[in-house]
């Protein structure tokens, strides 16, 4: 009898728990007759802030608009310098360049897979304006030492939330410790849109004053910019639809961290990235390190159990940015953690058994070695 695959993820039956507010709140959009940065977006950005516990919320079109916005926003200017992490996807990496700055790649911590604070510190140069601390896989960056080394520098701190929405650092939200903090909507985030959105959230006025201006033509008001501007809004119809979903948040979460539980009880063999003490991931993945992880990978797919690889090439390794600036430590852990990071099939509705199937199925693997 052939087995029923297990996907790496599913969006379908998230929306169909809560199709029948979505369908409200899309209803209520399409009688309003707003499109764009009406009171929907102004609804969601005041909750989502609030959520975060930071003062203010700028809805744009996109999680790399919201980094490069942010950026910008901060006072980056063309040729400054900006610090940031190579295993997190092109992302940061293409925002830094949007905003006109200098990307300089450092390595991460060997065990959590982010931003290493000591390593910050040696590839300060005079140029150094910035630093984003990206929160991978759903679990916080090590804010304290990072933001001890943006001071000690005067650097700006922009937190990439893109899979982190609702983590904690020591009790804090991501999103609420740097200068202001940019978050995805992407549909496959935990917070996900049903199509594409991002925000930028900030306890400090004058940034969000300029991400407003920046994310529509630097408009002070309708056809008058005072500085120059793109255009990224967040569309009324995700805003209604993150609104619901954002209700229901925590409860998606804990079911993330429930699955994740398991796998770590069962697995601990296979190395799980993170789950530090002092700070509480969100699971946006399930990311194990194995020295034999393409054997693994094609393991559970020999058994109808999807796996994915976040992320297989590191930014500098990519065409595109192949010249990319590095710092003088290397990216020694960064370029192993390619060969042999894999994330495990979750998300919220995954179902019990199909949890147990992808620990039997890695299990087997190990006793094979």
């Amino acid at each position: 009898m052939p087995m029923t695959p297990i996907p790496f993820n599913d969006l379908r039956p998230g929306i169909a728990a809560l199709r029948g507010e979505i369908d409200v709140a899309i209803a209520e959009v399409l009688d309003s007759g707003r499109s764009i940065l009406g009171p929907q977006v102004t609804a969601f950005e005041s909750e989502f802030a609030s959520y975060c516990g930071a003062a203010e919320g700028v809805g744009v079109a996109s999680g790399t608009d919201a980094l490069s916005i942010g950026l910008m926003a901060l006072g980056v200017e063309p040729d400054d310098e900006v610090i940031t992490v190579a295993n997190a996807g092109v992302p940061p990496v293409a925002a830094i360049e949007l905003a006109h700055a200098k990307p300089v790649l450092v390595d991460t911590d060997p065990t959590t897979h982010n931003l290493d604070a000591e390593q910050v510190r040696q590839a300060v140069t005079p140029r150094t304006r910035a630093l984003i601390a990206v929160h991978l896989y759903g679990q916080p960056a090590s804010m304290d030492a990072i933001l001890a080394v943006a001071r000690e520098h005067g650097l700006r701190v922009l937190e990439d939330c893109a899979q982190a929405h609702g983590a904690l650092y020591q009790g804090h939200r991501c999103g609420s410790m740097g200068d202001a903090a940019a978050f995805s909507f992407y549909p496959t985030k935990n917070l996900g849109a049903i199509g594409d959105g991002g925000m930028i959230v900030t306890s400090k006025p004058d940034v969000a004053h300029r991400a407003r201006l920046l994310r529509q033509y630097g408009w002070e008001k309708q056809y008058h910019s005072v500085m120059p501007g793109t255009n990224s809004r967040l569309d009324e119809l995700q805003a209604a639809i993150l609104r619901v979903k954002l209700r229901h948040l925590d409860e998606s979460n804990d079911a993330r961290k429930a699955i994740a539980r398991r796998y770590t009880d069962s697995l601990s063999e296979l190395r799980p990235i993170g789950h530090q003490a002092d700070r509480e991931s969100v699971y946006h993945l399930y990311v194990i390190q194995a020295p034999e992880r393409d054997a693994l990978k094609s393991w559970l797919e020999e058994r109808q159990i999807g796996a994915g690889i976040h992320y297989p090439s590191p930014v500098h390794h990519q065409p595109a940015y192949a010249d990319v600036h590095i710092g003088p430590g290397g990216l020694g852990h960064t370029e192993r953690a390619a060969r042999e990071v894999l994330s495990l099939p979750l998300f919220p509705e995954l179902d019990q058994g199909s949890v147990e199937r992808v620990i039997s199925a890695c299990q087997q693997f190990m006793a094979t070695r």
